[in-house]
């Protein structure tokens, strides 16, 4: 490493080891957070103009060469050298080479501690607005086949086995729920990151960017740290977004799991979009699920960058340490898988077609109208503990003769209960067990429609929320 380059080396009197180089040298994904770091510099030079550490006609060269800068970098002209420890580093040697020795006076007032904590903070203030539309995009997916099959009924589980029946729409919204739920969540999270580290400088506070407040709304934060220790030393915001990522990547794992047992050839629910499939290189009738086993175990890695960022911070003394560099190694990674899973997955749903015959054959196998035999007969002022005992004596009788519910006469009714009148049979279809669940929340096709309406009224509102952005926003790739 070029020893010049470095903005720490005042005080040592040798060079660094290769060894110790090549470690302190950041990883080279850190590097797309320039145009962030970039984000930075423009309120801190306008900091330093308030201080009078710059002047009026300084101040707008700065913001001119930073601009200039930021749209190289974009456009992918500019690029790190060996040399460059980490972006701040790359960043400040392109202020001074094109505009002499004038820009090295942006260092003054701020450290690499507070412009990395709020590096991360603005990277991951943009992300969540791109990890929210793509959410809505998985969701208005779901609700796009649930809107096709409002009337299609399949069969509802429990432990994995047929329980009662329900609409095809509200199984998927059930999936739909927790993503919305989700939404919320990185909304939340976005109320309490809304705040700006920069201003704390190495720990203690700035002289020279004394109104960090006012920088803070020049980036589209809400509000400056409180405490300047803590603005540097915390990560409890990358931890939290990580847990909101960890756990929607649990819920879209839980749909993937659910989207290979719907795709298999014993359940034959829906056959997948030949674009959103892979083949096997010895097994030529294969079609795999794999963006859906792909995004399952997605699931398990940034769990894992949840876990790893907990593990470093743990223990660390107040107030910045080098193991907060982790921080952007796990919040990078969970963003990078969510923006690749999500729109595959979103393809994939909304590409695949619903066998409606074989599901429906299936809704009521396993005596799913049970359920709906002993209701019947607790409407007819049968204790319900009675009614479910008869209701599970005519499933055994069924059982022990090899009947459905449409075979039984109506002797071999009373054979089992003389309570089991012909009366019953008005109860013993789809139609009539689906739309008999009709309370909020149930799996009636005129419950699940304005369940659908409601659900697209909340993601208009996400998708409002996350175009609804004062910050920077950087465009896909131009930050890498």
């Amino acid at each position: 490493m070029q020893e010049q380059t470095k903005l720490w080396g005042g005080r040592f009197a040798g060079a660094s080891s290769p060894e110790l180089s090549r470690f302190s040298r950041s990883d080279p994904r850190y590097f797309r957070m320039a145009p962030y770091d970039l984000h930075g510099s423009r309120a801190h030079v306008r900091e330093l103009n308030r201080s009078g550490l710059i002047d009026d006609a300084e101040l707008a060269l700065f913001l001119d060469t930073i601009d200039l800068l930021a749209r190289d970098i974009e456009a992918d002209l500019v690029h790190p050298q060996e040399a460059d420890e980490d972006v701040h580093t790359f960043l400040e040697r392109l202020l001074i080479e094109r505009m002499g020795p004038v820009g090295g006076k942006i260092r003054a007032g701020r450290s690499r501690n507070d412009q990395a904590a709020n590096d991360l903070r603005l990277y991951m203030r943009d992300k969540v607005r791109l990890i929210a539309d793509l959410l809505v995009e998985l969701a208005e997916a779901l609700g796009s086949q649930a809107d096709r099959h409002l009337h299609t009924p399949v069969p509802g589980f429990t432990h994995l086995q047929s329980a009662q029946p329900v609409v095809f729409a509200h199984q998927l919204l059930a999936h739909a729920q927790p993503l919305v739920r989700d939404l919320d969540r990185f909304r939340d999270w976005d109320r309490r990151a809304a705040v700006s580290p920069l201003g704390a400088a190495a720990l203690a506070g700035s002289t020279f960017a004394l109104s960090p407040e006012l920088a803070a709304l020049d980036q589209g934060y809400d509000s400056s740290a409180e405490n300047s220790i803590d603005a540097v030393g915390s990560r409890d915001a990358a931890i939290e977004f990580l847990f909101v990522c960890s756990l929607t990547l649990i819920d879209i794992s839980r749909l993937c799991e659910e989207i290979i047992s719907w795709a298999s050839q014993q359940f034959r629910w829906i056959t997948m979009d030949d674009a959103y499939c892979t083949g096997s290189s010895i097994m030529p009738q294969k079609k795999n699920p794999d963006i859906a086993e792909l995004a399952r175990g997605k699931a398990g890695r940034v769990l894992g960058d949840l876990m790893g960022l907990m593990a470093s911070v743990k223990s660390l003394p107040l107030a910045y340490n080098r193991d907060l560099a982790e921080d952007k190694n796990a919040v990078i990674d969970a963003v990078e898988t969510i923006e690749v899973a999500l729109p595959a997955l979103s393809g994939l749903v909304r590409t695949f077609s619903v066998n409606v015959e074989e599901v429906r054959r299936q809704a009521t196998a396993g005596y799913t109208l049970a359920t709906e035999v002993a209701d019947w007969l607790a409407r007819q002022g049968i204790p319900f503990s009675e009614a479910h005992e008869i209701s599970g004596a005519l499933v055994r009788f069924c059982e022990s003769h090899g009947l459905d519910y449409d075979d039984l006469t109506d002797e071999q009714l009373a054979a089992v209960d003389s309570r089991l009148t012909p009366d019953i049979r008005e109860v013993l279809t789809l139609e009539a067990a689906l739309a008999a669940h009709s309370g909020f929340g149930g799996t009636a096709p005129e419950r699940v429609a304005e369940q659908l309406t409601r659900l697209r009224a909340k993601l208009d509102q996400a998708r409002s929320w996350a175009a609804d952005y004062q910050g920077l926003r950087v465009p896909s790739g131009a930050a890498g």
